[in-house]
């Protein structure tokens, strides 16, 4: 894919990046078993987890976990701060984008199942997917590492589920919440601010980290150490890109650039 070959030329002194389907890799740029720190693409990976979780009842979506709920708390509606525990709202009233609630989240998980929650992540999503060069070794909301081909195998599984139903994914990437406002991270208030079970949706942001041809199904997360993760669906395509700079104003400008490109190269 010659939209792949951009990436050698980002401001950046390692990255890897690949495009793939639910059943194959379309193509790939850089080191793809270099790991790198995912800041908050550890995110999804969380939120996946927390999804095998609820389908093996462990949890329950309106079951109560910190100042709110276990769907308050993934769709970042439980109104706790960025990185405090302060509450900055009511349950349900805003999207307010938390790190502390992810923390929660993964304290009523590691409740219910009596297994810490990063062994919790390996045995449900890291291992049965193959994913080798990944772990949690830091905060739930933040602190995973992993690799380009080991997160391939989780984009591959976000189009085609086999750790989960094709429903409990369709309502992670469907709106929780509907309507609330909020802060996008480097992006500023959006109007709403969409978010489902985990996963963020592009729906009809601007500005936005994807291109101007996702369609707005597409979900996914980006990290601010240089990370992302999208899946279009209606492209049928999702694609990784990991760096080892910061985000900041250079990925503003580089990255939907990038994403038109891949989405151009298919049609």
């Amino acid at each position: 894919m010659l939209s792949l070959d951009v990436v050698r030329q980002w401001p950046v002194d390692n990255a890897a990046a690949a495009v793939v389907t639910a059943d194959a890799v379309l193509g790939t740029v850089g080191d793809q078993d270099r790991q790198f720190p995912l800041a908050s693409v550890t995110k999804p990976l969380t939120s996946y987890a927390v999804l095998v979780a609820v389908e093996e009842g462990a949890l329950e979506w309106d079951q109560p976990a910190g100042p709110a709920t276990v769907r308050h708390l993934i769709a970042h509606t439980s109104g706790l701060a960025f990185d405090s525990t302060t509450q900055q709202a009511e349950p349900g009233a805003r999207r307010i984008y938390s790190n502390t609630g992810f923390g929660v989240l993964a304290e009523a998980v590691q409740e219910a199942t009596g297994i810490p929650f990063d062994r919790y992540l390996a045995e449900a999503v890291f291992e049965p997917l193959g994913m080798a060069n990944s772990a949690l070794t830091g905060p739930a909301g933040s602190g995973a590492v992993s690799t380009c081909a080991d997160l391939t195998k989780f984009a591959a599984e976000l189009q085609a589920p086999t750790l989960v139903a094709k429903e409990t994914l369709a309502e992670a990437t469907t709106v929780a919440f509907p309507g609330l406002n909020g802060v996008l991270p480097g992006y500023g208030m959006q109007k709403p601010n969409d978010w489902g079970l985990g996963f963020e949706l592009r729906d009809g942001k601007s500005p936005h980290w994807t291109g101007q041809r996702s369609s707005p199904r597409t979900f996914g997360h980006f990290g601010q150490s240089g990370t992302f993760l999208w899946v279009d669906p209606d492209a049928g395509v999702a694609c990784v890109a990991l760096t080892d700079r910061p985000f900041g104003e250079w990925a503003i400008q580089a990255w939907p650039t990038f994403t038109d490109g891949v989405l151009a190269d298919l049609s």
